[in-house]
């Protein structure tokens, strides 16, 4: 007994040992998280390929990890550098010539509160707007400074990797503490998650910018490729989705002296916009891997209080795997209670 008591103290101690030095690593590497997330999944949307160059056409493991990453690099990667840059030049100036942004935007609060006795906006609001316009341009600054950093790490550990595929996915089968079915149904289940978020949300976003950049084109807005970035990005936002784009551009409508053109704005907006974005977002998540609309949402809500954007992507995988782990723990360890 005291030989068995003595065992289970030391399994006890090292098992307390591992956790408290993996929480701290954890707790220190917590940065790279965003990184190695992105890494995962490119890994599970380019396994295929993997297999496709190497067993197939017979390339070695690094050209075909560094083909596909430079595929990813232009397919994916430069065209959110290409939106974050429209987005960014757009900010930069607002922010450099912040007082006659504000300015309009008293005027126009103005103009509203003399014709329909309607106070938008006081003094005292317009000077706080004033210092968040003053403290935003560093922020930006940082936030780009750290994407280039994740992305960096990011495509560091994709190579690794996707060179090492099938020993990393041989040491996840022999060392998981799960039942072979249960781990095989995890890495389905993964990456119809991926496939679904990763691919699904971009893809209804881009889809809810076309539509928005018709009826801009349409109406007469002014840079139109800017509303069109804007669409797309906002459209990936759960519940007020690309009305915050479509309501922007009619009120620039009324504030310039377009009020027929800003009620055609929201009429299309709400009428056709937010209808087939309703459409895209359900037939194409469905199409791909089901996921509800409330895990979506909720993810999304969670992603970005994270990490920020890239959180709209991750937020509803995270989300979801971890309900698909209860089922997991469900069926591994319910019959054993």
């Amino acid at each position: 007994m005291s030989n068995i008591s003595s065992v289970k103290l030391k399994q006890v101690s090292f098992f307390i040992l591992l956790i408290l030095l993996g929480t701290f690593l954890f707790l220190q590497l917590s940065s790279f998280l965003p990184a190695f997330l992105g890494a995962v999944t490119f890994y599970i949307i380019m396994r295929r390929g993997m297999d496709y160059l190497t067993i197939q056409k017979k390339w070695k493991k690094s050209s075909a990890a560094l083909l596909l990453m430079l595929l990813s690099f232009i397919l994916v990667l430069l065209p959110i550098v290409g939106f974050i840059n429209v987005v960014y030049s757009k900010i930069n100036f607002a922010i450099l010539h912040s007082n006659e942004v504000l300015m309009a935007a008293k005027n126009f609060a103005n103009s509203i509160q003399t014709k329909y006795h309607i106070e938008l906006i006081s003094d005292q609001n317009l000077q706080k707007a004033g210092s968040s316009i003053a403290e935003t341009l560093p922020q930006i600054v940082g936030a780009t400074f750290n994407s280039l950093i994740t992305i960096v790490m990011l495509y560091f550990m994709l190579y690794f990797l996707l060179v090492n595929y099938l020993s990393f996915e041989k040491w996840l089968y022999k060392y998981l503490p799960l039942k072979k079915e249960n781990t095989t149904l995890i890495g389905n289940e993964l990456k119809t998650l991926v496939l679904s978020n990763a691919l699904g949300i971009p893809i209804t976003a881009f889809l809810q910018g076309l539509i928005g950049a018709i009826g801009y084109l349409i109406l007469g807005a002014d840079d139109i490729t800017f509303w069109f970035v804007v669409t797309c990005i906002t459209a990936m936002v759960p519940m007020v989705g690309s009305a915050l784009a479509f309501v922007s551009v009619a009120i620039l409508f009324a504030a310039n002296g377009h009020e027929v053109k800003g009620v055609l704005m929201l009429l299309y907006g709400i009428g056709v916009m937010a209808v087939l974005d309703s459409v895209f977002r359900i037939s194409i998540q469905k199409k791909m891997g089901n996921v509800h609309p409330l895990i979506t949402t909720f993810g999304v809500i969670l992603g970005v209080k994270l990490f920020g954007f890239i959180g709209l992507v991750f937020g509803p995988i995270l989300l979801s795997l971890f309900i698909l782990l209860v089922k997991i723990y469900m069926n591994e360890f319910a019959e054993e209670t």
